[in-house]
C-alpha cells in the first residue's frame, strides 16, 4: 500500500474515532457560592436537572465526604423530600457512574431509561464515609438517569461521569466509518494483487 494512502487512512481513522473517546466528569466544584448549600442549576453540565431535586453541598460534614474538591450534590434535607432524583440527558448518552458517600445504614442505585423505558438498573451500593464508585453497569445509550436512595438525604454524589452525546454515533456516521474501512481494505487487496 502506498505510504501516503496509509497515512491518510490512519489520520482519517483517528479523526473519526476521537469523538467517541471523550468523557465528561461533573465535579460540582464550580457551583461553590457564598452559601454552602444551593440548588443545582437546571441546565448544569448540559443536562436537565430540573426534576432532580438535588442541591450542591460544599461544607465539610461527616459522613458526606467529597470524592474530589469540595462540591457534591445531595437530595433536599427538608422533611418529606425525594428519595429518587431524575436527571435527563439532552441527547442519548452512555452513562458510566458516579462516586457516593453517606450514611452507612443506607444504599443507592441507578435506574437507566431510554425513551421512557427502563433498560437497566445498577447494583446497590452500600454507603460509607469513604467515597465509592457506583458503576452504571450498562454500556448502551440512555436519556434518563434516576438515582434511588433508601432514605432521604442519605448520600452525596460526586464526579458524575458520562460519555458525551458524540459517544452515540448517528447511523450516517457509522456508515461513513464502515465505508472508510471498506475502502482501506479494498485498496490493500488491490495493492497486494498488484505485487503478484
Amino acid at each position: 500500500m502506498h505510504p501516503l494512502i496509509r497515512k491518510v487512512g490512519a489520520s482519517l481513522a483517528f479523526a473519526l474515532c476521537a469523538p467517541f473517546a471523550s468523557a465528561t466528569v461533573l465535579h460540582f466544584d464550580d457551583l461553590v457560592g457564598p452559601d454552602s448549600y444551593a440548588l443545582v442549576p437546571g441546565n448544569y453540565g448540559g443536562l436537565d436537572w430540573s426534576g432532580a431535586g438535588l442541591s450542591v453541598f460544599t461544607s465539610e460534614q461527616a459522613p458526606f465526604t467529597a470524592h474530589s474538591g469540595t462540591g457534591r450534590v445531595t437530595t433536599d434535607w427538608i422533611d418529606g423530600g425525594p428519595i429518587a432524583s431524575t436527571i435527563r440527558f439532552l441527547a442519548p448518552t452512555v452513562f458510566d457512574g458516579a462516586w457516593f458517600a453517606g450514611d452507612a445504614d443506607n444504599s443507592v442505585r441507578f435506574d437507566l431509561y431510554l425513551a421512557g423505558q427502563l433498560v437497566a438498573s445498577s447494583s446497590m451500593l452500600q454507603l460509607s464515609s469513604a467515597p465509592a464508585f457506583l458503576d452504571a453497569g450498562w454500556n448502551s445509550a440512555i436519556d434518563t438517569l434516576v438515582v434511588l436512595s433508601s432514605a432521604q438525604a442519605s448520600y452525596v454524589m460526586d464526579d458524575l461521569t458520562f460519555d458525551s452525546a458524540a459517544q452515540v454515533p448517528e447511523p450516517a456516521s457509522l456508515a461513513l466509518l464502515l465505508a472508510g474501512f471498506a475502502l482501506a481494505g479494498a485498496l490493500r487487496v488491490r495493492s497486494s494483487n498488484n505485487r503478484v
